[in-house]
């Protein structure tokens, strides 16, 4: 059977990270692509593990010779996923989940139309913050634990209110989005995306219907985005709210 590829999108803190490693965990026969990154690794960050780290000449190199299936420059560093990943999965007739922003995304559709597009929400703009910030000050603890150094608290309300003005951009491509899953309970979060990849592989096997088979396609369509509209604009209101909030009163 062809290799499928997942495209997996969403802003920092919705939980992908979580989801994903379920769903490998989970389901078998598939294969992480872990993107190259010329920032600097974070805390207990492992090279190959969260990223590859690359100086900036060599990720350059490697745009030069059409290494990669995508690439872009966020906040002054580059990000990109390497053709090879494809390639492995191909050979081994297993699919592919691709991690990578709304801008990646849009570079892999227009190479690999037939791949399968999820994005991943925060219930709302008020968790999403609520998550930034446990991330942002745990970061900030494992940096001074290994270097001495942290930032103050001015620094992390910069860092917290940069993520969700990102965030904020991010999620109004979601029309771009096969599926929609909104991570509100982890659990039941885990279960729409691993159903949305078992569902992809039954519609393209050859294999007759099974028992349950049904109730995974129908739990994935749920998650069309066509059946999610209502939620999302329920969603994306949160963050119009919460950003007219931050506005300093004049």
């Amino acid at each position: 059977m062809k290799t499928i590829v997942f495209i997996v999108s969403a802003p920092s803190g919705s939980g992908k990270t979580t989801l994903t490693d379920e769903l490998r965990k989970n389901v078998p026969r598939l294969i992480f692509s872990v993107s190259y990154t010329t920032r600097a690794a974070r805390g207990s960050e492992k090279n190959g593990n969260e990223y590859f780290f690359v100086s900036r000449e060599e990720f350059e190199r490697m745009i030069g010779e059409d290494q990669f299936l995508e690439h872009a420059e966020v906040f002054g560093n580059y990000y990109g996923t390497a053709r090879r990943f494809l390639d492995e999965a191909e050979e081994r007739g297993d699919d592919l989940i691709l991690d990578i922003d709304v801008q990646g995304a849009a570079q892999v559709r227009k190479k690999l139309p037939e791949a399968v597009s999820i994005f991943i929400l925060p219930p709302s703009r008020e968790e999403l913050e609520r998550r930034l910030r446990r991330r942002t000050i745990t970061e900030n603890e494992e940096r001074r634990k290994l270097t001495g150094e942290s930032k103050s608290a001015e620094e992390i309300e910069a860092t917290i209110g940069r993520r969700l003005q990102a965030a904020s951009r991010e999620i109004e491509n979601y029309r771009q989005y096969d599926y929609i899953v909104v991570n509100e309970k982890v659990e039941e979060a885990i279960d729409v995306f691993q159903r949305v990849v078992q569902a992809q592989r039954l519609k393209r096997s050859p294999e007759p219907v099974r028992a349950g088979d049904e109730q995974v396609a129908a739990t994935a369509e749920m998650a069309e985005r066509r059946h999610m509209m209502d939620k999302v604009q329920t969603i994306l209101a949160t963050f119009l709210v919460g950003s007219n909030n931050d506005k300093k009163p004049e």
